[in-house]
This record gives structure tokens, sequence and C-alpha cells, in this order.
């Protein structure tokens, strides 16, 4: 049976909901995984500029501990990707973030833009892997996969415009 998502007081008592619902914006009442692309994409920005390697780290962190995080949030509301567990979007923005071509404003706002086309959109294989797979690896490895799409037109837009 399905449940809402935990008040921000149950995530302030309990650190992996605060991490699994994206320090609060998984509680947004609209576009809540728009709304935690965008706080992990200002996570990520300082992270990309000032140390890379930190930024890098925290992905692999992020990806090691993410099925946990992620099957805490499905076991409080009881949904198996509840719209409000963000820390999937989170990492996966980071991750376009941190192997965007450059760390502009239209690169970050691109790579922003393609993850959550592809997030929304979930073209195949990231569908059929969705409806066959679950828990918290599941939750995790769609946005993995749509960061991947994200990333790839990304760069393919980069490599036609500098072709020569």
């Amino acid at each position: 049976m399905s449940r809402p998502a935990p008040s921000w007081s149950r995530l302030q008592e309990e650190p992996a909901l605060m991490l699994a619902f994206g320090f609060g914006s998984g509680l947004s009442p609209k576009a809540p995984g728009t709304v935690g692309t965008l706080v992990g994409l200002l996570l990520a920005i300082p992270v990309a500029l000032w140390q890379p390697w930190l930024g890098w780290a925290a992905v692999v962190l992020g990806v090691i501990f993410g099925p946990q995080l992620c099957q805490a949030g499905i076991d409080v509301t009881g949904v198996e990707d509840h719209p409000g567990i963000v820390w999937d979007e989170m990492v996966a923005i980071w991750l376009v973030t941190l192997a965007l071509p450059a760390q502009t404003p239209l690169w970050w706002l691109a790579g922003f833009a393609a993850f959550r086309f592809f997030d929304i959109l979930k073209p195949p294989p990231i569908m059929q892997l969705e409806r066959i797979s679950h828990g918290g690896w599941a939750v995790m490895m769609d946005d993995l996969m749509a960061a991947i799409y994200a990333l790839g037109v990304v760069w393919g837009v980069h490599l036609w415009l500098l072709a020569p």
C-alpha cells in the first residue's frame, strides 16, 4: 500500500531519508525530480570547478550507497520509485556535470536539459529495465542510464559544433 512521502521532521531524524529525498528537494509538491536534479546540479557545479576529483568520489560513493538510500525511501513510501526519491537524480546529474565538455553555464544547462529529457522520456532500454528490475538498485540504474544518454547527446553536439 502506498504511503505519502515522509515529513520534513522525519527527514531530519533519519539521515538515509534526508539523502534519499534530496535534502528535502524531493518533498516539492510539483516536479520533485526536476527540483532534485536542480539541487544536485547546484551542488555539483562548485565541486566541478574547484576539485573535480572530489566530485568523482561523490559519484562513486553515491552509486555504491544509492541503492540502500533509495530502498529506504521505497520502504517508507511503499512505492517502488516514488517521485520524491531523488537521490538517483542527484547522483546522475553529478555524473553529467563532471563529464561535460566544459564547465560553463551553457553546458550546465545543456546537461541538465538533456538529462531531464531522457529521465522523463525513458527510451529503450531504460523503460524495459525499469519494468523488470525492482528495489533501490533499479531506482538508481534508470537515472544512470539517462545520464549516459544525456552525455551522448551533449558530447555529440559538442563534437558536431567543433567539426571542421
